[in-house]
Parts: C-alpha cells; sequence; structure tokens
C-alpha cells in the first residue's frame, strides 16, 4: 500500500529508476569482476572484500525500513541512492579503468563519494528543522568515521601487499581530507535545500502524536 507522505509528496520517477539500476547493475558488475578480475580491473584490489561488503552496503536501507519503518514511513529513495551510487561509482570507475588512467578521479571519489554518504547520513538521522551547526556536526561525525573506516579497510585489504604500501601515508592524509571537505559541502547543501522547502520526502521522518504514537508526516 502505497504511503499517505508519499502520495502528498511523490518521489521524482527518475530517483526510483536510478536507485533500481544502480543496484542491478553494482549486482552485476561484481559478479563479473569475480568471475573474469581481469575485466573488471580488480585484480589485487579486494575484489571478494568489495562484492561482499557493497551489496551489504547498498541493500542495508531496504532492509531496515522493510523491518522496522515500512509502516510508519515512505520509502527514502533519495537517501538510498546515494549510498548505492557510492559503491556503483567505485566499481564502474574500476571496470572503465578510470583510477589508472585518470590521475584526479581517485581524488574525486573520495571527495564525492564520502559526501554523498554523509548526505544519506544526514537525511535520515536528522529532522528538516535541525540547525545549521548540527548539519555540519552530523556530517562530520558520520564522514570521518566513514573514510577512516574506508582507508583501514583499503589498506588490510589490498594496499598492505602492494608497492604502494610505502606512500599510503601521504595518499591517506590527502583522501581523508578531500573526504571531509565532501561532507562539509553536502552539509551545505542540504541544508540550504532545507531551507527553501526542498527534499521533502528524501527521508522517512516521523512526528510524534499527541498521545506519543509515531505516524508518518504529512506536510
Amino acid at each position: 500500500m502505497t504511503d499517505v507522505a508519499e502520495v502528498r509528496h511523490p518521489v521524482p520517477v527518475l530517483v526510483r529508476r536510478l536507485d533500481i539500476a544502480a543496484k542491478v547493475l553494482l549486482v552485476l558488475m561484481l559478479g563479473t569482476a569475480l568471475a573474469f578480475p581481469e575485466l573488471g580491473n580488480l585484480e589485487e584490489k579486494g575484489a571478494v572484500a568489495r562484492a561482499i561488503a557493497y551489496p551489504a552496503l547498498a541493500f542495508t536501507v531496504p532492509v531496515v525500513w522493510h523491518v522496522w519503518w515500512r509502516e510508519r514511513a515512505s520509502f527514502p529513495w533519495l537517501a538510498d541512492l546515494l549510498i548505492t551510487i557510492t559503491c556503483f561509482t567505485d566499481i564502474l570507475g574500476n571496470r572503465i579503468d578510470l583510477y589508472d588512467q585518470v590521475v584526479w578521479f581517485d581524488d574525486w571519489m573520495h571527495f564525492m563519494n564520502t559526501g554523498m554518504l554523509a548526505a544519506a547520513a544526514i537525511l535520515l538521522t536528522l529532522p528538516r528543522s535541525a540547525s545549521f551547526g548540527a548539519t555540519i556536526e552530523r556530517a562530520l561525525a558520520f564522514g570521518a568515521t566513514a573514510a577512516i573506516g574506508w582507508e583501514l579497510a583499503e589498506y588490510f585489504a589490498f594496499i598492505s601487499r602492494s608497492a604502494e604500501r610505502h606512500s599510503a601515508y601521504t595518499d591517506t592524509l590527502g583522501d581523508l581530507t578531500l573526504g571531509l571537505l565532501g561532507c562539509v559541502v553536502a552539509a551545505v547543501a542540504i541544508h540550504a535545500a532545507w531551507r527553501r522547502g526542498r527534499l521533502r520526502t528524501a527521508a522517512p521522518q516521523l512526528e510524534t502524536s499527541p498521545v506519543e504514537q509515531p505516524i508518518p508526516l504529512v506536510e
């Protein structure tokens, strides 16, 4: 059954289609990369780790929504798309060899993907009435944690066994800095959109009724 808030403020069809398409293509590309690592340019780049972690991350929001939010709020399509895109673009970038062919592509990915994950976290955990300071704080708290977690996973998955480990420290500092900058940009953009009355159905935000029972937010 369609949620009341979703009917009142329908999610753009393009967002839904992009989200579904990104998930399907992600699974297909990961399957191809596992079967033919040289085709996906993921040899010695943690292909198995990516094949496990990326689908788990991409399907976390649908699972959580189905188990806990389904009866109370509409599906957060935009936040889910932002999370899925971070996984999809990494695999796509490796598939068409952009990491090796374009010198700035890795930096761009750290900036954009950390920012998109932070944006998703903001949309999923903060109300639109949140202050600018609270929005920046949430973005940096989540983004810094995500960026550090990625660097640790990247190191243990493949860098520790490659020639890149000798220059990894400098690269890691640059990646963390770019990731934090991406988080700040994401926070500023989302807060500005909220102030303009946009992103009204971007997340499953709930209100409490006079008898303290959670109900879907309808504006």
